[in-house]
């Protein structure tokens, strides 16, 4: 196997691939162990290959705190040549296995756990079925995902970031409508305008989580109090379903949860959109290009689908005794 070596021309300094690739697990982790985890290496080994680097560039990358490992001022500046370092490589490996623009190997893709839920496993897994080749993680976390620090390829947001080295695209528009199952409906007194919500109690967000300002759909309802609080989507429609109140739920959710109705579609009636975020260094890998634009696709056209079956009305069963 041959030792790739990079030589930074200020003072002729050498560094071997391999340490840059610690170098960066560590910058992203902010912490030994962490970078160790994802190199699947033990932390020492992870130290000595930083102080080598160190050693190497005559310069101190990090600084140890108790919060974890920060780039110092020279660490901040090799940052990014490190990461084009990184794009050369996965760039060359590719070339030379054949793989350069084709659908294949691992995609991390971080989503809040809307898309995660009901979006995402239905198009992830037609992208693996027409690329066998493809390994898919979904990541669902209720909070924005640091690309900075690779905890995913690529991530969707439900509204675009503002600072940071990222291409951003958006994907679609989404709609949500309050909804309620039929059984609540049944047991409860009706809801002919927006001023009866008071009488009912509602369910949402934990109002000191909501992560994104997007997200607050109570506030739009003019409903002060949440009686039923979770930090998570599935969550909250699994309560909305059992009965537990109204809620904000979204259109593509309402197919795949059958039992809910939606509640003064008229009078209330809420549009977000989705974005997908990349690292902008990513620009430079077909594969991850072409990942991006089969994802965003997929995206568009279930979103399509599941609002369109979402529409349509609601038939309700006679399951009464037949007539003798």
């Amino acid at each position: 196997m041959y030792k790739v070596v990079l030589q930074f021309c200020k003072g002729g300094a050498m560094a071997d691939w391999d340490d840059l690739r610690v170098f960066l697990a560590v910058a992203r982790a902010e912490s030994l162990s962490g970078a160790g985890r994802s190199l699947r290496l033990d932390a020492a080994t992870v130290g000595r290959r930083v102080a080598r680097l160190e050693e190497a560039l005559a310069a101190k990358l990090f600084v140890k705190s108790p919060q974890g490992y920060a780039l110092t001022e020279a660490g901040a500046r090799l940052l990014p040549h490190a990461e084009q370092a990184e794009q050369a490589m996965t760039g060359a490996s590719e070339a030379v296995s054949g793989t350069a623009g084709q659908l294949s190997g691992q995609l991390r893709i971080g989503a809040p756990d809307g898309c995660a839920n009901y979006l995402l496993p239905q198009v992830c897994a037609a992208l693996c079925d027409a690329h066998p080749g493809l390994e898919i993680q979904i990541v669902a976390l209720p909070r924005v995902f640091n690309l900075s620090k690779r905890e995913a390829d690529m991530a969707v947001a439900v509204s675009p970031p503002a600072t940071g080295r990222l291409m951003v695209q958006k994907l679609t528009e989404y709609h949500l409508h309050l909804a309620a199952s039929a059984d609540y409906l049944a047991r409860h007194p009706p809801i002919t305008g927006l001023a009866d919500l008071k009488g009912h109690r509602m369910i949402g967000y934990i109002a000191d989580m909501i992560f994104d300002k997007e997200l607050d759909y109570l506030a739009e309802t003019g409903v002060e109090t949440v009686g039923l609080a979770s930090n998570s989507v599935s969550v909250q429609m699994q309560a909305v379903r059992a009965g537990g109140g109204l809620g904000i739920v979204h259109d593509f959710a309402l197919p795949i949860v059958p039992g809910l109705v939606r509640v003064l579609p008229e009078a209330l009636s809420l549009t977000r959109a989705f974005w997908l975020i990349r690292h902008a260094d990513d620009r430079r890998s077909e594969r991850l290009t072409r990942l991006g634009d089969a994802l965003a696709q997929g995206i568009r056209r279930e979103v399509a689908r599941l609002e369109a079956l979402a529409a349509q009305p609601i038939v309700v069963l006679d399951t009464g005794t037949p007539p003798a």
